[in-house]
């Protein structure tokens, strides 16, 4: 196994943060093989990593100088002033970017010949190590980067390889999709409210619901729908809640959002189909 050497974070945001956290829980790491830069006015991200034990600069060329990964996680209307920066530091360096709708040749156009990129797309529950990742290599990866990408991302959850094509679309789904879960579970839980449940118990009934109707589609090999038949009986209550979800859009609600979100990473990519 390729070993990971020290790992730096270009931004100290949300993803950032949750793969900090994850990598330390999952014992990949020690707070002294982390760095961070972090924008002076973001205080609370400075205050996130410094109470992990991590080492945060303002500046982002210690960063990349003092680490062999250095993950991209800055937002993408920034990427390429960054890029541009770290530019003559980014020799022998393997660059791990999470930059929405930022393709390889336009990362690797900005860096120097001699640094490897790869793009990953990991998720907010990577925090509680159960993220769902996905990479592509660019060009000058080897097997070895593809190695330690792989082993960072599988220690906070599922990790695979993708085509490039397929990222605008994966960022949709699984990237944006804990927001849309958290919705759900926030709308189960009110409908229990409403109907005189404990708001406290409520939202752990919703998210457990949930986190195991996830396990069964995952590791049941059955399809949703045989799985959602099974808790379906002919007159009953889950048959009344399925109907109301149908009259309102349910399904479509849920595939146009994740297709708006797939529009809007084109949009930002530059993409126009």
């Amino acid at each position: 196994m390729s070993a990971i050497g020290k790992i730096g974070f270009l931004g100290g945001g949300n993803m950032a943060k949750a793969l900090a956290k994850g990598f330390l829980a999952a014992g990949l790491a020690k707070p002294n093989t982390l760095i961070a830069s972090v924008h002076p006015a973001d205080k609370l991200s400075l205050q996130s990593f410094q109470s992990l034990g991590v080492e945060t600069v303002v500046n982002n060329a210690p960063v990349v100088q003092q680490s062999d990964v250095v993950f991209v996680s800055v937002k993408p209307q920034v990427v390429p002033s960054v890029l541009s920066e770290i530019q003559p530091l980014s020799s022998g360096k393997l660059f791990l970017s999470v930059a929405m709708g930022i393709t390889l040749s336009s990362i690797e156009s900005s860096l120097s010949p001699q640094a490897r990129v790869i793009r990953v797309m990991p998720n907010l529950p990577a925090v509680v190590c159960s993220g769902c990742s996905v990479f592509v290599r660019g060009s000058k990866a080897t097997d070895a980067d593809a190695e330690i990408t792989q082993k960072l991302l599988q220690s906070v959850g599922t990790c695979e390889p993708v085509d490039e094509s397929q990222l605008d679309v994966v960022t949709a789904l699984s990237g944006s999709g804990p927001a849309y879960v958290f919705v759900m579970i926030e709308a189960l839980a009110d409908g229990a409210v409403h109907m005189g449940m404990p708001r406290d118990l409520a939202y752990r009934l919703a998210s457990q619901t949930v986190l195991g109707a996830g396990h069964m589609v995952r590791d049941s090999g059955m399809h949703p729908g045989q799985l959602k038949d099974g808790v379906t009986s002919p007159a009953g209550s889950t048959a009344a809640a399925l109907r109301q979800l149908e009259l309102s859009g349910f399904r479509a609600a849920v595939s146009g959002a994740v297709e708006q979100a797939t529009l809007r990473c084109r949009q930002i990519s530059g993409k126009t189909t």
